[in-house]
């Protein structure tokens, strides 16, 4: 910007106001965009009105992670099966009551979401330090980054401010939520819908480096990939063969298996090492590397610097983390994260 050579005070101050605001935006983190054209979240929203919300946050859900280290995965896959659904705004937690069909019954969701227990235990104990205050979408989102911190994943700034859905959306969780077996241009338009591009699509797809999945997100690959009564040629043999011994044919459907089989409880880029080498757990998981240069190419990327994938995962759970908030007036600060207020 450049100011003429005679300028009256007033016009310069308004000049130099309007330039320090440029530079303001400029330097913002990602965290202080707008996202999808709506009010701006930032981490720094409770410091005033309750501030002691991270750390109690964080306590609770260390606690459940020192007694279950699986609990770190399913509170991380709470915030995206929520986030993928109207938005960041706490509808996976509802129940279903009269007026609310809950999305926790949804084909993605039935006998596989879980953390409800810890989300109420951090909404329970939040609500005595300041009631009426922080959101279940916030819980969320900061008991994701938590957890993932706690099995030794990157940290990042929590943007919050966000307020909870009056409803939930059934249909949005069977249709929006990436699938095991969806195909590799099915799940970049599900991301793409919610303004995630291929970077993010990899990133966040790394963290299944923790957590387990069941028999049944899996069996095809193991018998009859492709309709032709054969297994998924893109698997290694050998773990097959591991895999079909507790994953038979029929029965066994809920029987749990790491989705990292070299350190499952470790969030690190093991998951990527593992798609190079064609032992991907889920067929979501193994076409990253084999159906898409752009996406093989990232794999490739990740497995060789753990670093880097650390950094792209935390801008890409920021950038999650923005999709659609409800702010200001919109919606609620629930008091039970499982109901409505007026319920």
């Amino acid at each position: 910007l450049e100011f003429p050579e005679e300028e009256n005070p007033g016009n310069m101050a308004l000049s130099i106001s309007f330039l320090m605001l440029l530079i303001v935006l400029a330097l913002s983190p990602l965290c202080f965009a707008f996202p999808h054209g709506g009010p701006f979240l930032f981490p720094q929203f409770y410091d005033r009105s309750c501030p002691k919300a991270h750390e109690i946050v964080k306590s609770i859900v260390a606690k459940a992670v020192a007694k279950e280290a699986r609990m770190a995965a399913s509170l991380l896959r709470l915030h995206f099966h929520d986030c993928f659904v109207k938005g960041c705004d706490a509808s996976i937690l509802l129940d279903s009551s009269k007026t609310i069909v809950s999305e926790k019954m949804s084909v993605p969701n039935r006998n596989s979401v879980r953390g409800f227990e810890v989300i109420d235990e951090i909404k329970s104990a939040l609500e005595k330090a300041c009631p009426h205050t922080v959101s279940c979408a916030d819980i969320l989102a900061l008991a994701a980054r938590d957890s993932t911190v706690l099995v030794g994943g990157p940290y990042w700034e929590v943007p919050l401010g966000r307020r909870d859905s009056l409803g939930a959306s059934i249909q949005g969780s069977n249709n929006h939520i990436p699938a095991p077996n969806n195909t590799l241009q099915t799940i970049i338009t599900k991301f793409k819908l919610q303004g995630l591009d291929l970077v993010d699509l990899v990133a966040l797809s790394g963290s299944h480096t923790i957590g387990q999945s069941r028999c049944t997100s899996f069996r095809q690959r193991l018998y009859n990939e492709n309709g032709n009564g054969l297994p998924d040629f893109t698997l290694d043999p050998a773990y097959a063969a591991r895999l079909r011994s507790r994953c038979p044919r029929s029965g066994g459907d809920q029987n749990l298996f790491p989705l990292d089989l070299v350190s499952p409880t470790k969030f690190d880029n093991h998951y990527f090492k593992n798609l190079v080498a064609k032992k991907g757990l889920l067929s979501s998981d193994e076409i990253l590397f084999t159906n898409s240069p752009a996406t093989k190419k990232l794999v490739e990327l990740y497995a060789a610097n753990g670093e880097l994938f650390f950094q792209h995962f935390a801008r890409s759970m920021v950038k999650m983390g923005n999709i659609a908030p409800l702010t200001g007036s919109m919606g609620e600060i629930r008091k039970n994260c499982r109901k409505v207020n007026h319920a």
